[in-house]
């Protein structure tokens, strides 16, 4: 039976993985959301000994089963190739106490790479399944990093547009370069005057926007989207907390079965909620752990049943988390709820209207799964240091908060199960921020930085910031929040 995606707002917005995958979200505002989850045999005897591919082709087949085999052989073999710099794709690094999923890997030195890099197949097949001749307008909202991987899986991909608003001042001067120095014909990146919910907000009111929709349409054009409000992102995401507990029983750390706790630093919530679909699917997890910056409103929510936005927005070292309204978070509202649509769409209305909602009765079981935490500057800083001390191994600021906020849960709950702290981004994307954080000196700025980074931590550079601060930069535009669909229109030559 084909897997059923329904909008978290109404429950007769139906669709296959495909076409969820097409839209990019739904029509109504909601987000295309598994009702159920396959049923699958995780057998880590087998697992245990396949490659990344392979197990991408297990969950992918499952979650997107209406695209056939050759099709998703396609797909995968494209994605995960020579791009990433290292044949594991995603390695997991044994340090004392924990262990690292290191997700950096790819072109872009993050872990938006893992699902940014399958996207554009994803998409572009799903269109030619779906009989769709439009051109494919990739719109998207970015924190720092989702932009970037998102340009360099659709730079020149035929048949795309892809247009990517970022926070002027709120993305590092790394993640700034990396995306206004990208190539190609189909390529548009414009900062705002505001913050990251700024940018997404007015990004959902684009995709919902019915005259836009319909101008788009009349010049032979559609939206889909990037970001992780696409399920065509989400789900190659369960992909490698899979692969990642396979590798703990291949190396004998832990025996097939064995629960393990997951901590993952998060804004938007995506990441976090593949390791819950993840957990659906099987595999065994104690806890996940949200670990929030000091923009803790995820922290706040896990601890009261309150979402609430009405909060000073924070600028911080961790900027990809610098977030107050987590999108997908909806998704897992959804489940609490028990798939209530209609329930899940008024409390959505209340955090658009009044800035906040209240959970009542809710599917305990799964609340219960989560523990929250936050660190603050100064312990994101101290965690770096203090895991420098003790295995010589330098974080990025992000996982670094993930790291402190794990240390922190373990300490006060005793949980001593073995803990995988999701790492998303290499230091060398932060790299002031981490040669700042071991040292305790200012460095003159990240490019100063990289080489100081490299001496610390024995790290060759990567090739994604090696140069970066001689490449030309090709996108020099800023508008203000208002003008941002002005700027669309203006990108796809509408006005």
């Amino acid at each position: 039976m084909t897997l059923i995606y329904q909008s978290t707002r109404d429950e007769k917005n139906r669709v296959t993985a495909s076409k969820a995958i097409l839209q990019g979200l739904a029509a109504d505002g909601g987000l295309f959301t598994p009702l159920s989850v396959p049923k699958l045999n995780l057998n880590f005897d087998q697992l245990q000994h396949a490659s990344y591919q392979e197990v991408a082709k297990l969950i992918l087949s499952a979650f997107l089963d209406d695209f056939t085999e050759e099709e998703l052989d396609y797909c995968i073999t494209s994605a995960y190739d020579a791009k990433f710099d290292t044949p594991a794709i995603a390695p997991l690094v044994k340090l004392k106490g924990q262990y690292h999923l290191e997700l950096f890997h790819g072109s872009t030195i993050a872990f938006k790479d893992m699902a940014l890099s399958i996207l554009p197949y994803l998409l572009t097949t799903a269109a030619k399944k779906q009989g769709v001749d439009n051109k494919i307008v990739i719109l998207t909202a970015t924190s720092g990093d989702t932009g970037k991987a998102a340009m360099a899986g659709f730079a020149d991909v035929p048949g795309t547009e892809i247009i990517v608003f970022y926070p002027k001042g709120g993305v590092s001067k790394i993640q700034e370069l990396q995306m206004t120095t990208q190539k190609g014909s189909n390529t548009h990146v414009i900062a705002i005057e505001g913050n990251f919910d700024d940018a997404q907000t007015r990004v959902k009111e684009m995709f919902n926007n019915p005259n836009l929709r319909q101008e788009l349409l009349e010049h032979h054009m559609q939206f889909s989207s990037a970001n992780s409000m696409n399920i065509g992102r989400l789900v190659p995401q369960i992909v490698y907390y899979v692969y990642a507990y396979a590798q703990l029983v291949k190396t004998g750390e832990i025996k097939a079965g064995e629960a393990i706790n997951v901590a993952v630093p998060t804004g938007n919530f995506g990441n976090i909620l593949a390791a819950y679909y993840a957990y659906q699917i099987g595999l065994p997890i104690g806890k996940l752990i949200c670990a929030s910056n000091e923009n803790k409103v995820l922290t706040d929510f896990f601890e009261s049943g309150i979402y609430d936005k009405k909060r000073d927005f924070r600028v911080t070292t961790s900027p990809s988390m610098d977030i107050l309204v987590s999108s997908n978070l909806e998704r897992l509202l959804f489940h609490l709820l028990g798939n209530d649509a209609a329930a899940t769409k008024s409390l959505m209305d209340n955090l658009a209207k009044q800035g906040e909602y209240s959970l009542a009765k809710v599917n305990q079981s799964i609340f219960d799964l989560f523990a929250a935490g936050f660190a603050t500057e100064d312990e994101t800083a101290a965690e770096i240091k203090r895991l420098y001390d003790l295995s010589g191994y330098i974080e990025d600021p992000h996982t670094a908060v993930a790291s402190a906020v794990y240390q922190t849960y373990a300490e006060r709950s005793g949980d001593q199960r073995p803990a995988v702290i999701v790492s998303t981004a290499s230091p060398y994307k932060f790299p002031r921020v981490a040669v700042e954080a071991v040292t305790g000196k200012d460095a003159a700025d990240d490019f100063a930085a990289v080489g100081e980074l490299h001496t610390l931590s024995g790290v060759d550079i990567p090739q994604a910031v090696a140069g970066l601060e001689k490449a030309d930069v090709r996108h020099k535009r800023v508008v203000a929040v208002k003008a941002m669909q002005e700027a669309v229109e203006n990108c796809l030559g509408l006005s």
